[in-house]
C-alpha cells in the first residue's frame, strides 16, 4: 500500500510563499508527500523553494515538461497564475501523473473544459483547492440550506473587499511583487471566485446570466504609479430558478481597515435567512502596532510550529483523495461524486468569464464606472464548447 506521493511542483510564487509551503513541510499532511522536484522560470522562485525542501540541483527545473520528463512522480501541484493551469495540468495527465490546482480551476472555460477532458480520458485525479468550501461556516451553512430548513433561495449579497495595500504598487513592503498586479489580476478573477464558488457550493445551483459593472476610480489616482484597474467590481448571478446574487470584491479598502480582506454575506430564502458572518474568524488582536482580525480557522501557527486550518486542511484532502485512488480505497460512486463539473469548478470559471466579458464590452461612464453587458451564459458555453458540451453541463 502506497503511503507516500511522490510530488512534483510547478510554480514557487507567491502562492506557495503565503499557504502551500506550510501544507508541504509544516502540517498533519506533510507525511503523505515526498516533495521530489521543482519547475518555475523564476531563478529566485526555483531556487528559494529547492533550498526549502533539499532539492538537489538537477531537480530544479525552469521547464515543467523537462521535470515531468526526467523525474519519477505520482502527482504535481500547478501554482502558476490561473490563465497558464491548462496546459501543465493537461500535460501532467497525460503523462499518467494526478494534479492538484489552486483556485480557479482556469480563467476561462475552454481550459477548465480541456482539463477536466483530460482527467476524464486518462482516469486520473484532478482536485481544485478552492479553500473556502472548507471553512466550517460555509459547509455548515451548506448542509442547513440543503437540507431544506430553509425553503427555496431568493437572492443573496456577498463581499470581498482587500485593502488597497494588496493593489497598490506605492505600498511598502509590496503585497504582490509586480505594478500591473492589478492590471492583470481584476477583483473578479482574484476575489469573486471565491463566493461565487461557495455560493454555487451552498445552494447547487448554476448560473444563466451574468452581469458586472465596475469601478475604476481609486487605483487611476495612486501616486506615483498609477494602476490600470478596478477598484470594484458588482458581479450579479441570475440563476434558472429566478434568484439573484450579488458579488461584491474589490481592493481599494483603506488600509486602516481592521483585517486584509473584510468579507461577509447573507443568504435570503423563503422561510429563513443566513448570515454569515465572514469578517470575523476569530479574535482580533490590538497591539502596539495595529488592530487586526486574526483568521486561525484559516491558517493557525500551532505552538509546535506546525500549521492547521482549512487553508491547509482543503489541498491536504485532495492528496488524501489521490493517495485512496492509487491505493484502490476510492469506489466508483466517490470518484464520479469528485469529477461532477461543479466539483472541478467549471460553473465557477463559467462565471468569472462571463463577468470579465461583461465588463470588457460595458459602457464606461465618465465617473469611472463600467456598466457591464448581460451575458448569457448557455449561449457563452455553446460559443466557446458547441452544444453537446453545453447540455453536460447542464446547459440544455
Amino acid at each position: 500500500m502506497k503511503t507516500k506521493l511522490r510530488l512534483g511542483i510547478i510554480g514557487a510564487g507567491s502562492v506557495v510563499r503565503e499557504i502551500y509551503q506550510y501544507l508541504y513541510f509544516r502540517s498533519s499532511f506533510t507525511p503523505l508527500l515526498e516533495v521530489r522536484a521543482v519547475a518555475d522560470p523564476n531563478e529566485q522562485y526555483r531556487n528559494w523553494f529547492g533550498d526549502l525542501a533539499g532539492l538537489p540541483a538537477e531537480r530544479r527545473f525552469t521547464d515543467y515538461r523537462e521535470m515531468l520528463a526526467k523525474i519519477a512522480l505520482d502527482a504535481v501541484q500547478i501554482n502558476t497564475p490561473d490563465h497558464l493551469h491548462c496546459a501543465p495540468t493537461v500535460a501532467a495527465l497525460n503523462a499518467g501523473l494526478d494534479v492538484v490546482v489552486p483556485k480557479p480551476t482556469a480563467a476561462t472555460l475552454k481550459d477548465a473544459h480541456a482539463m477536466i477532458q483530460a482527467a476524464k480520458k486518462t482516469g486520473r485525479y484532478l482536485g481544485v483547492d478552492f479553500h473556502k468550501r472548507e471553512d466550517p461556516r460555509i459547509k455548515e451553512a451548506e448542509a442547513r440550506f440543503q437540507s431544506g430548513r430553509y425553503g427555496k433561495f431568493q437572492a443573496a449579497v456577498f463581499y470581498m473587499v482587500d485593502k488597497l495595500s494588496v493593489a497598490d504598487p506605492n505600498h511598502t513592503p509590496r503585497f504582490f511583487a509586480s505594478p500591473d498586479f492589478a492590471e492583470k489580476n481584476t477583483p473578479v478573477s482574484f476575489l469573486t471566485v471565491h463566493m461565487a464558488d461557495a455560493l454555487m457550493k451552498i445552494i447547487s445551483l448554476v448560473p444563466v446570466q451574468v452581469r458586472a459593472v465596475g469601478y475604476s476610480q481609486k487605483l487611476p489616482s495612486l501616486r506615483p504609479i498609477a494602476v490600470r484597474g478596478y477598484d470594484l467590481v458588482d458581479t450579479e448571478m441570475l440563476f434558472d430558478t429566478g434568484a439573484v446574487a450579488h458579488i461584491i470584491t474589490g481592493w481599494a479598502l483603506p488600509n486602516s481597515a481592521w483585517a486584509t480582506t473584510v468579507q461577509s454575506g447573507r443568504l435570503i430564502c423563503s422561510d429563513g435567512l443566513i448570515d454569515l458572518a465572514l469578517d470575523m474568524p476569530g479574535l482580533r488582536e490590538i497591539h502596539a502596532d495595529d488592530l487586526f482580525e486574526v483568521n486561525p480557522l484559516f491558517r493557525n501557527f500551532e505552538k509546535d510550529r506546525s500549521v492547521t486550518g482549512y487553508g491547509i486542511s482543503s489541498p491536504g484532502r485532495l492528496y488524501q483523495q489521490i493517495l485512496a485512488q492509487h491505493n484502490g480505497q476510492m469506489t466508483a460512486a466517490d470518484r464520479e461524486v469528485l469529477m461532477t463539473p461543479m466539483a472541478l469548478g467549471f460553473h465557477t470559471a463559467l462565471a468569472l468569464e462571463a463577468a470579465e466579458k461583461s465588463l470588457a464590452e460595458g459602457r464606461r461612464l465618465d465617473t469611472g464606472a463600467t456598466l457591464g453587458t448581460t451575458v448569457d451564459c448557455r449561449q457563452l458555453v455553446v460559443k466557446e464548447l458547441g452544444a453537446a458540451a453545453a447540455k453536460d453541463y447542464g446547459y440544455a
